[in-house]
């Protein structure tokens, strides 16, 4: 049976404190499994940066250590997984050892260590579960507070989460604390300084590690790649570490590459070879190449749930939209609920379809919506050629908005699901939410950006 280490945290930030003891913990377990935590009520400071900040930095904090992998699932739930609900969640995976510092054992032959004293439930898990203990090698915990089933892990560990966050506030080199792509991850967002940056804010593009990302079937997409590949040092793959994912092609194209990479954590920057090109730049904009500043948008992605008619669950990510249609002749006939509660308990359609702010240029827009700026907080929730309720067309949602929408007489009205334009099939329900862990951060030159082209779309005059 495989051995795994959970190591659970707020993760604000992670630190190379945090990488060291994951390192520590890989020499000894099959596999390190991280755990950044949900909203914590007894924590407020695990809310100083939103979760997909905290998801992001995660991610990117223990990119290529062997035997590590990241679980950004509890960032997605209203309130973190108590110790023992994470026992119960991944037990039939292997032989579970929880990852803890020496700190929270002190104590433990007085029954007074935290995880006595504070966890839920903590003097029956003490007894319960097994415990990896990681310290310094020059302070090893004293053995008689340890739990009775646990093994001590050394490990060299510099700093702290709350100095990170003391130094960022101060404008103080993170060098020494932190990886530098999590460096330059809460430099180029602000974070922990104590105040949001301006939207649409323009920072330098980092070229010296692009990834060239591509339409094959394109002739334009492929001569620009050849020519960018010559011009720059490009990696190979996405999972190379790249600086900044270029995307050669259109909209569609931009769409597949933000679903497959989204957790690399760096800049697409779109050359649009293609159509609309509404997410990508010009390609006049590169004749000099890549620029080395940009104006970056960082744009949260739906998370999409269906439900097929034999019960099976699937989930998907969609950057600009998903919707249910009719699948045959007949109208659709929909119930949609929003925060559990029904809002329109009989729709007769073609579909239904909720869409971000960045997604309501396109087939909201279609549907009659007007446009919204990207960084608006909000989702869309619109219908195709509606009947009934009568006059009903659309409806702004809150951001943190959980909306379903479930298939009424499926046997004569049955509804087919898309996410993103792509196809998932026959549906019975689907439930959508702004994800709390994904986004993409998108690239423009001045004059591309895509506030500049709403601004063209609403008013077509304007140059």
């Amino acid at each position: 049976m495989r051995a795994i280490a959970l190591f659970g945290g707020s993760m604000n930030p992670p630190g190379l404190h945090h990488r060291a003891m994951a390192e520590a913990l890989a020499r000894r377990f099959d596999e390190v499994r991280v755990v950044p935590c949900g909203p914590r009520p007894d924590k407020a400071r695990t809310e100083d940066v939103s979760p997909v900040h905290r998801a992001a930095m995660t991610d990117l904090a223990f990119r290529g250590l062997p035997r590590v992998t990241v679980a950004l699932e509890d960032l997605e739930r209203p309130e973190f997984t108590r110790t023992h609900a994470l026992e119960a969640l991944y037990a039939r995976e292997g032989e579970l050892w929880h990852a803890v510092s020496e700190d929270k054992v002190r104590g433990g032959r007085d029954g007074a260590s935290e995880v006595q004293r504070a966890w839920e439930r903590g003097p029956e898990l003490w007894h319960a579960l097994r415990w990896a203990v990681c310290h310094t090698p020059e302070a090893p915990p004293d053995p008689r507070d340890l739990p009775p089933r646990s093994v001590t892990i050394p490990c060299e560990r510099v700093g702290t989460s709350a100095m990170i966050r003391e130094r960022a506030f101060q404008g103080a080199s993170l060098d020494a604390l932190v990886t530098p792509c999590v460096g330059a991850f809460i430099a180029r967002r602000g974070l922990y300084r104590g105040g949001a940056l301006p939207r649409g804010r323009s920072a330098p593009l980092d070229r010296s590690r692009p990834c060239v990302l591509f339409d094959e079937r394109n002739p334009r997409a492929v001569t620009a790649a050849r020519a960018l590949t010559e011009r720059y040092p490009c990696v190979a793959s996405p999972e190379d570490d790249p600086s900044v994912l270029v995307v050669l092609g259109g909209d569609g194209t931009m769409l597949h590459a933000i679903r497959a990479h989204w957790r690399r954590r760096v800049p697409f920057f779109g050359v649009n070879l293609g159509h609309l090109g509404f997410l990508l730049n010009g390609p006049e904009d590169v004749t000099e190449g890549l620029p080395s500043e940009a104006i970056h948008r960082e744009l949260p992605l739906l998370r999409v749930d269906t439900t097929a008619r034999d019960g099976t669950l699937t989930s998907h990510l969609a950057f600009n939209d998903a919707w249910v249609e009719r699948e045959g002749g007949q109208t659709a006939w929909v119930e949609v609920r929003v925060n559990g509660a029904v809002r329109l308990a009989r729709a007769v359609c073609d579909g239904v379809l909720l869409s971000t702010a960045a997604g309501s240029t396109s087939y909201a827009r279609a549907m009659g919506v007007a446009p919204l700026q990207v960084d608006t907080a909000l989702l869309i929730l619109c219908g195709s050629n509606v009947m009934s309720p009568e006059g009903w067309r659309q409806a702004h949602l809150s951001l943190d908005a959980r909306v379903e929408f479930q298939a009424l007489d499926q046997g004569k009205r049955p509804l087919r699901g898309f996410v993103d334009g792509a196809p998932c099939g026959p549906v019975e329900r689907m439930t959508l939410a702004a994800s709390r862990v994904a986004s993409a951060e998108l690239a423009f030159v001045p004059g591309h950006d895509i506030a500049h082209k709403l601004t063209r779309i609403q008013f077509p005059a304007v140059p």
